[in-house]
């Protein structure tokens, strides 16, 4: 017999509004304390202390619009932040300080997270949905210098970008892109000559989360159906269907992989969370504890498995904050 779903390890209250995003820091060294950054509806960031599972310091950047993006660059103390104010901000909270020291007007109106990838010692890529609808810019930071911007083709009818993922092989090698777009479709680009490589159709409606393992070239895709979409990436820099996944209730938030690539977890409009084995798409645990419409899911990136955790974010004000499948 199955064992039942556990229950959250913690949860955690006091954003005072709907969560729609969260990002662990929990891989330095002890003394170092772990930490999640959650960023809420009401404009601000929280870093919680995952140690006394209290908020340590609220940062308010976005002018009080929703934060629907939050990453760490190279360490706890460098952050980067995105709200609907149409910003991007970069944050230094090293020795306390709470200051924004540079941002970026990206004048994108939707809720396209962007995203980030480091190509040497304090540069990064960073790529988001541009003025221009259908386009994604790519930035390289800190120097905020434009690298390209990638246009689909005429005729081509995408939509707006919906999410991205930014990644490269190995260091060193070609960074690349996958979109989601409204239409359904996701789009593997060059970021290099800012060419599409390939599209592939994956939903019928438009892609709302999508993660990638560069390991194993497959990727995973959600949408507001009921649908999983799997697909995978050939030698020939081709996309193609591998398998799909029925799900019960329709609408997926957010979907992620974990680090070690065992297992995912999706975030469900169903208020549930979903964990699956990412080899064969395995439904291994449905946790059932929200009340609402589950906004982002995240892994944590602790060095030993057995500290490994998951925290989801939800409409309903709470972060549950789950310890499962650690050991495998």
């Amino acid at each position: 017999m199955a064992l039942p779903p556990p229950d959250p390890l913690f949860v955690l209250r006091g954003t005072s509004a709907a969560v729609h995003t969260l990002h662990f820091s929990c891989g330095g060294p002890e003394p170092d304390i772990p930490l999640l950054f959650s960023g809420s509806e009401n404009g601000l960031i929280h870093v919680w202390n995952l140690k006394t599972h209290r908020v340590d310091t609220a940062l308010d950047g976005h002018g009080r619009k929703s934060v629907y993006c939050v990453e760490t660059m190279g360490g706890k103390d460098r952050l980067l932040s995105q709200g609907r104010d149409q910003r991007i901000c970069l944050w230094d909270l090293a020795e306390g300080r709470t200051s924004v020291t540079d941002s970026v007007f990206t004048e994108h109106v939707g809720f396209c997270r962007c995203s980030l990838l480091k190509v040497a010692q304090g540069r990064w890529l960073m790529a988001m949905a541009a003025r221009s609808l259908e386009e994604v810019q790519i930035l390289e930071l800190p120097s905020k210098t434009s690298v390209c911007t990638l246009k689909p083709e005429v005729g081509a009818k995408l939509g707006m970008p919906m999410c991205l993922k930014l990644w490269q092989l190995s260091c060193g090698s070609q960074p690349v892109l996958l979109a989601g777009y409204e239409d359904g479709s996701v789009v593997l680009w060059n970021v290099s000559t800012g060419k599409a490589l390939s599209r592939l159709v994956c939903h019928q409606e438009p892609v709302m989360s999508l993660d990638f393992d560069s390991e194993k070239a497959k990727g995973i895709s959600g949408s507001s159906e009921k649908v999983l979409s799997i697909w995978s990436l050939n030698e020939q820099q081709n996309l193609q269907v591998y398998k799909t996944h029925q799900l019960v209730n329709a609408g997926i938030s957010d979907i992620t992989i974990r680090p070690d690539k065992k297992i995912l977890a999706t975030a469900g409009w169903d208020h549930r969370i979903r964990i699956f084995g990412w080899k064969k798409l395995k439904p291994l645990a449905v946790l059932d504890y929200h009340t609402a419409t589950v906004h982002c899911v995240s892994f944590s990136d602790h060095s030993s498995p057995r500290d490994r955790l998951l925290a989801a974010g939800s409409k309903d004000q709470r972060i549950s904050v789950w310890s499962i499948y650690a050991q495998t």
